[in-house]
Order: structure tokens, then C-alpha cells, then sequence
């Protein structure tokens, strides 16, 4: 289970590295706590006003949108602790659509062609195939790593 955690949550150290740019010569004192803050929908965002500023980002406008995002999780995770014993079993509604339909609406709004979204598509079916033959939780390996080699596959040959 710790092993898988840190399988999951090691997303962040790329998502930490793509936004260094950004952050370039900015104090240090200020950049940590800004990316203590950095969620996968923050991280979308950010990466969103990169591309629109030419590769920087202001401390305002990553506090601006890593807040409200912080604050709504902890409000939603307490009213959510505080009713789910009451709702029960939250499938029978639907709410599990919540995350794929939150990770497609960013994936839509990072879309920039088919050759970037390989390693995406590649880790989907790897993973998908995973949950159907292999045990456990072994999707999640089988989908980084296969994600991963083809991004790298892909590397060697960018124009």
C-alpha cells in the first residue's frame, strides 16, 4: 500500500519540475509553500498561464487559483466526513464519476495533439488491461511505467 502511495503521489516531482521554470529567480521562501499547495487541477492551471505568458507565472495568480482549490477540498472533505455515514454507499448515486470527469475537462484543456497524448493513451490501455488480468493494484505501475517509456520513446525522436 506504501509502495503504491508513493507510486501515485511521485506525479509531483515532474509536476514540480515542469513549473520550476516558472518560478525561476523567484525566493525560495515563497516558491515552497506554493507548490505545497500544487494539486493535479492547480498544476493544470498553472501550466495553462505558462503556455499563455510565455513561460512565466506570477506568485498572485498561482496563490489566486492554488486557494480557493485548497480551501474547497478542506471544506468538502469535512462535509463529506460529516454526511457519509449518512448517504452510505455514494456509487449508487454516481459521484465515482467525479474524478475520470474532473481528469478528462483538464486533459481537454491541455490538449495540444495526438503524438502528446500517446504516453497518455499508452498508460490508459496498459492500465486498463492491468485491471482485467493482473491482481491488485498493479494497474497503477503497469500505467506509470508504460506512460513513461513512451514518453521517452518519443523524446529520442522529437523534431
Amino acid at each position: 500500500m506504501a509502495a503504491v502511495t508513493l507510486l501515485i503521489n511521485s506525479r509531483h516531482i515532474l509536476m514540480g519540475a515542469a513549473l520550476a521554470p516558472a518560478f525561476k529567480g523567484k525566493p525560495l521562501r515563497q516558491v515552497l509553500p506554493a507548490l505545497f499547495f500544487m494539486c493535479d487541477e492547480v498544476w493544470a492551471l498553472a501550466m495553462q498561464e505558462m503556455r499563455r505568458k510565455g513561460g512565466v507565472i506570477s506568485l498572485r495568480y498561482y496563490a489566486g487559483v492554488a486557494a480557493p482549490l485548497y480551501l474547497t477540498w478542506v471544506v468538502c472533505t469535512a462535509i463529506g466526513a460529516a454526511i457519509g455515514p449518512v448517504l452510505g454507499d455514494v456509487t449508487r448515486f454516481g459521484f465515482d464519476m467525479a474524478f475520470p470527469a474532473v481528469f478528462l475537462v483538464m486533459l481537454a484543456g491541455m490538449w495540444s495533439g495526438l503524438r502528446a497524448a500517446l504516453p497518455w493513451i499508452a498508460s490508459l490501455i496498459a492500465a486498463g488491461l492491468s485491471v482485467l488480468y493482473l491482481p491488485g493494484a498493479w494497474y497503477v505501475p503497469v500505467g506509470t511505467l508504460t506512460g513513461l517509456g513512451v514518453a521517452l520513446l518519443l523524446a529520442d525522436r522529437a523534431p
